[in-house]
């Protein structure tokens, strides 16, 4: 392969839309795929072709690990403040460009702008804390218990790292693995998903233009993801897997993943219960309830799917939920007054409607919303669903959209055990005044992650991840992160 400056035209004029279509990222270098073909990217808010972007083959693949390899030795050798440094210059480049990311966010994804900056504000934190934390890797020093001998800890970086995001927060996803891989002295190939792909050759001109070296970081874009990444994965070099998506996927690239006993880290779906009890602040758990439900319109793993409320309180929760959800303005992502822009794609729309129908047909009704929206793209209106039976679908399946079904409980034990009555354990929410209840109920519930009286649980210094289906492994945290991307090596020594 030779090197090639391949411009893909976008449709439309947009932010940095001509710098993230010039190819594939290999070896600090932009490339065209060897296909020739190209991908083209959705604008969700009018169902339009924005741009293209390159579709990358098996052969690409391949170049993207040579890269990998070859910037290995000298990249796991660069002193920690080194490192350090350029994931700051990171941070700082990100900040800089955060209306422009925040912009191309929108477009290519279709969420509210509000929630495209705190997207971007969020992804550029990891580069922060993990340059924090790379000048803190250390290793460990003791006796051992018969005294004939020193146990010594290393850690060292685990190697060649297959990085898999997702389409629903396309910088966050991608700088939450990126950042601690390097860390940790870490190369790596980046996967991110086909429908938002702009975001992602976005970035990687920040690395670049920070002073990350070539190869270190390597983007592919496909449209084919299986041969590809069984590909990188059958490579002896490749020593990681890092994905966030859905169960299923999950499920197959740990059958995958297993058969070259690669380490695995996955963050996969979610059913949030949201539980409120009688004597919670009721406005302080509307508030709670609207960021948990609606940041990036529901689109989100961690979105409450499942609003417990207690009997006494429940009325009163429904409407005022319902004022707040009818009052969102729905329209285009890039529009400064939207709060409820698209979703990904018509197929999105359909899933949603299908499980709402499915609620109100077994006896749940929709105090605002309900319906699919008519016109151009993909819309789907904020709904209040009340009366939803637990036999309905959504009560198991991730609605992942604009929708809150409410469930009436009457005792602790009841929420508790309606809570856990899921394969899913990632996130859930508790409202409550009386403290020691919200502790005793966070300790029940089965989740990686409880927010009590919060609406927000993710942040860069906390470890990410869930239980049962939910996942394996954390992501940031103090040592969590990192540690994912780390190989410990015992050294007996009898000095």
């Amino acid at each position: 392969m030779t090197v090639a400056q391949k411009t893909l035209t976008p449709d439309v004029n947009g932010p940095d839309i001509g710098a993230t279509t010039r190819g594939l990222y290999i070896n600090g270098s932009w490339w065209p795929a060897y296909s020739n073909q190209q991908i083209d990217v959705i604008d969700p808010s009018t169902g339009k072709r924005i741009a293209a972007v390159a579709d990358a083959t098996v052969e690409d693949a391949r170049a993207c690990i040579d890269a990998a390899a070859a910037a290995g030795p000298a990249w796991r050798a660069t002193p920690p403040r080194k490192r350090s440094e350029i994931l700051r210059r990171c941070f700082e480049l990100m900040i800089e460009r955060s209306e422009m990311l925040a912009t191309l966010i929108s477009m290519e994804n279709g969420k509210a702008l509000r929630d495209a900056r705190g997207e971007v504000a969020y992804a550029a934190e990891f580069f922060r804390w993990n340059a924090e934390e790379a000048v803190r890797i250390s290793g460990e020093f003791g006796i051992a218990p018969s005294g004939t001998n020193r146990i010594i800890v290393d850690y060292q970086p685990i190697g060649i790292c297959l990085l898999i995001t997702p389409w629903n927060f396309p910088a966050a996803m991608a700088t939450r693995k990126i950042a601690p891989a390097l860390a940790a002295g870490c190369t790596v190939i980046l996967k991110p998903a086909s429908e938002t792909p702009l975001t992602a050759y976005a970035l990687a001109s920040i690395y670049e233009e920070a002073g990350l070296p070539s190869g270190v970081v390597n983007v592919l874009t496909t449209s084919n993801p299986g041969p590809i990444t069984a590909a990188i994965l059958a490579d002896p070099r490749v020593r990681k897997l890092s994905f966030t998506g859905s169960t299923g996927v999950g499920r197959l690239l740990l059958g995958e993943a297993a058969k070259h006993v690669i380490s695995s880290s996955m963050e996969l779906g979610g059913n949030a219960p949201f539980v409120v009890f009688d004597d919670a602040d009721l406005e302080a758990a509307l508030d709670g309830a609207m960021i948990a439900k609606m940041r990036n319109a529901g689109e989100a793993c961690t979105a409450a799917n499942r609003f417990y409320v207690q009997s006494g309180i429940y009325d009163s929760f429904a409407e005022g939920l319902t004022r707040r959800m009818a009052a969102l303005k729905v329209g285009r992502g890039v529009d400064e007054q939207t709060e409820c822009g698209p979703m990904i794609t018509r197929k999105a729309v359909e899933k949603i409607d299908r499980l709402v129908q499915d609620s109100i047909i077994k006896g749940a009704r929709a105090l605002c919303g309900g319906e699919m929206s008519a016109g151009s793209g993909f819309f789907y209106p904020p709904t209040v669903l009340v009366d939803v039976p637990d036999t309905c679908e959504m009560a198991r399946e991730e609605i992942f959209g604009p929708v809150a079904p409410l469930y009436r409980f009457e005792t602790e034990e009841e929420a508790v055990s309606w809570a856990n009555n899921t394969e899913y354990g990632l996130a859930a929410y508790v409202y409550t005044r009386d403290l020691a209840r919200g502790l005793r109920v966070s300790s029940g519930i089965e989740a990686g992650m409880i927010a009590l009286n919060r609406g927000l649980v993710s942040d860069p210094a906390a470890p990410f991840g869930g239980v049962k289906q939910s996942g394996l492994g954390r992501e940031g945290g103090q040592h969590h992160g990192i540690a994912e991307f780390m190989e410990a090596k015992y050294i007996a020594t009898s000095f």
